[in-house]
């Protein structure tokens, strides 16, 4: 595939997302400025990220520190306003270098994790937006804290660790219908006193608009299939 190829294609399918976002939410009453479009650039390289820059995207989701790490401090520097969110699992030995290079962290899902975190943004002087995971089917390959674990792990973070916990994140389990996992979600975060709710992925990011969703993250959507 060309370069132009590959422009086309980025070009065409983030503009058919923003529009998907911008639907959804007028649809229920939403400003769709309210809503984050993360693009998912894992596993792409920089001829697929640009197109997307050069349309004017600021903000970027990572699986892996390690990736991350490789790819976008060369395109910050021709990007400083770029924001990188973190939504694959973090390990505890990446704590520092995942703080150092992202802006927000959307998978926290235990307090060995939140306690690193906490310990590297005092070391760091830095402040950066997280959300907790919350593994809402009980998957036991799953990260992510449990539901009825959930309101301790948040007081956890904000009061004792005091943490700038933004809210929520889940991946709902593949065979099962993710509007009900969206509004378990939502419930959650209410409960808690959180209004950021990090849900929604190429196939459902419309449904979980719908059901409140301040950040989505769209990756196959926007850049094609991953091979």
């Amino acid at each position: 595939m060309t370069t132009n190829d590959t422009s086309s294609i980025t070009h065409d399918g983030l503009r058919a997302v923003r529009e998907q976002i911008a639907s959804a939410a007028v649809g229920i009453g939403r400003e769709p400025d309210a809503i984050t479009l993360i693009a998912v650039s894992k596993t792409f390289g920089e001829d697929e990220i640009m197109p997307v820059l050069n349309a004017g995207h600021r903000h970027f989701g990572e699986n892996r520190v390690q990736e991350a790490a490789a790819k976008w401090p060369a395109l910050r520097e021709r990007f400083p306003d770029v924001t990188l969110h973190l939504i694959g699992p973090l390990q505890s030995n990446k704590t520092k270098e995942a703080v150092a290079l992202f802006d927000a962290i959307h998978s926290v899902d235990r307090p060995k994790i939140a306690r690193a975190i906490a310990g590297e943004l005092k070391k760091q002087d830095k402040q950066i937006a997280l959300f907790i995971q919350v593994n809402t089917g009980e998957e036991p390959q799953k990260a992510g804290v449990m539901p009825r674990d959930a309101a301790d792990f948040v007081n956890l973070c904000r009061n004792e660790l005091q943490l700038p916990v933004q809210g929520l994140m889940c991946i709902p389990p593949v065979d099962e219908e993710p509007a009900v996992h969206f509004a378990f979600l939502a419930k959650l975060a209410d409960e808690s006193g959180l209004s950021g709710l990090s849900m929604g992925m190429s196939g459902d990011f419309e449904t979980a608009v719908e059901l409140g969703a301040t950040h989505v993250r769209v990756g196959s959507a926007i850049f094609g299939a991953r091979t």
